[in-house]
């Protein structure tokens, strides 16, 4: 069980390597039909017509901006293999005393990112970009995020949290482990990140789930959220509305509706609504069409490695092919075919994590296992149901995928804790922890 864990996990970050490569290091071999198969520029979107894209060079002269990107993962994956092997040196147990501590630490540097962006004090090693604080300078030419980080460290909390406790089978029992969330999910969300803060509440209730909270206490904080879903929307920003309203905007019905009716338009869109309609495909909904496009396009076996019109013509762009859109990419490239592969070993890997938390009869164990498994299930979901367009973009990357060092060394790391519950399993004696009566 933990070699096929391994292995697909492996499996992935090459797959995720040789995208990253293809994406800045496009064929010179261009297939007889690329310029034939060449998708439509979207209407708005593109700045020639569709002829002078069918014409224009299709490899660049110039190197590609991400020429050399993929040899940044090719480090992040070796740190990252590293890490994996460094929490395989003990046993995980060892981790619970020392839970909180991390949490804390990730909390605090959550704070100094925030300190930062509030203009209290300049913290000269917080990284900015375009009004966005979430890294921090560590020399050398990188940076780490650390939400990304704060997430495993979160489920090490949470599942100390829960190991013993019962009161939690009660409504009020709920607060601790809720007040725990909620207090790196503020810090994230002014970052702003949402991807992550969208991550965390699912994983806190897969938790819950299996650590024995009743479902209809579950439930009823579910439905309380939806009921005041419609106050969020109040106090989200423009760019924020957008991106939820575009997946609503591609039906052509729900679009045209939009333009006729003020009301709506106004919810969707704010008080400029037709100037945002009127320019929505080129502007907020100009990833999510391309990138939809960009898998239909690949058809069932794909243009092959490296090629393909959004590979290979500077023309056609696909926004962040590397990071937030590589499953597009590997589409296009591989099709049906590819998608399913990865697909198939992310079943693997979630699989075999939830295996691993079942044979293990120690309670920290068995839910920090489970919180992994629900995270890297999350990221994927959503990763690629944003993909499809069937979800807003959130900037959540594909797990061991995407490019991103955090994220590599925080999934990989995620993945070595999986694999040391499943090497260390404490005999007991005892029942299967969470087994409650009817109470």
């Amino acid at each position: 069980m933990r070699m096929l864990l391994l292995s697909a996990t492996l499996a992935l970050v090459g797959i995720g390597i040789l995208n990253i490569y293809a994406v800045g290091n496009p064929s010179d071999e261009i297939p007889e039909d690329v310029i034939a198969r060449t998708p439509q520029p979207l209407e708005e979107t593109a700045p020639t017509t569709a002829n002078e894209a069918s014409e224009a060079p299709v490899t660049p002269k110039k190197p590609h901006k991400h020429a050399n990107t993929y040899k940044k993962q090719l480090a992040f994956a070796g740190a990252g293999l590293i890490c994996l092997l460094i929490v395989n040196l003990f046993s995980y147990e060892r981790l619970g005393p020392l839970a909180y501590l991390l949490y804390a630490i990730m909390l605090f540097l959550l704070a100094i990112i925030l300190v930062d962006k509030m203009g209290i004090m300049t913290i000269p090693f917080v990284k900015d970009r375009q009004g966005i604080h979430r890294w921090i300078k560590i020399g050398f030419g990188f940076q780490i995020q650390p939400s990304e980080f704060c997430k495993v460290a979160y489920i090490l909390a949470l599942a100390w949290y829960l190991r013993f406790r019962s009161n939690y089978r009660k409504f009020l029992g709920l607060i601790g482990p809720f007040a725990l969330t909620l207090l790196a999910m503020v810090l994230i969300l002014l970052e702003p990140d949402l991807g992550t803060v969208i991550l965390m509440m699912p994983v806190l209730f897969s938790m819950l789930f299996v650590a024995g909270a009743k479902v209809k206490h579950l439930l009823i904080i579910l439905c309380m959220g939806l009921a005041i879903s419609p106050l969020m929307w109040k106090f989200m920003k423009g760019y924020q509305r957008m991106r939820i309203s575009s997946v609503l905007l591609q039906n052509d019905q729900f679009f045209e509706a939009a333009r006729s009716k003020p009301w709506l338009g106004k919810i969707l869109a704010g008080n400029n609504y037709q100037d945002k309609l009127r320019t929505w495909k080129r502007d907020d909904g100009y990833q999510l069409l391309q990138s939809k496009q960009a898998i239909s396009s690949g058809g069932f076996w794909g243009y092959g490695f490296a090629k393909g019109p959004y590979i290979q013509n500077r023309h056609i762009n696909l926004p962040e092919a590397h990071n937030d859109m590589i499953f597009a990419t590997i589409a296009h490239q591989f099709g049906f075919i590819g998608c399913g592969l990865v697909l198939l070993l992310y079943v693997i890997i979630i699989a075999c994590a939830i295996e691993l938390a079942w044979l293990n009869t120690d309670a920290f164990g068995r839910l920090v296992a489970v919180g992994i498994a629900s995270m890297l299930a999350v990221q994927v979901i959503v990763n690629v149901g944003m993909s499809l367009g069937l979800m807003p973009l959130t900037g959540l990357t594909l797990p061991l995928v995407s490019y991103g060092g955090s994220s590599l060394l925080v999934n990989l790391t995620a993945i070595g804790l999986i694999n040391n519950i499943g090497k260390h399993r404490p005999f007991s004696v005892a029942g299967k922890p969470f087994e409650f009566g009817s109470d």
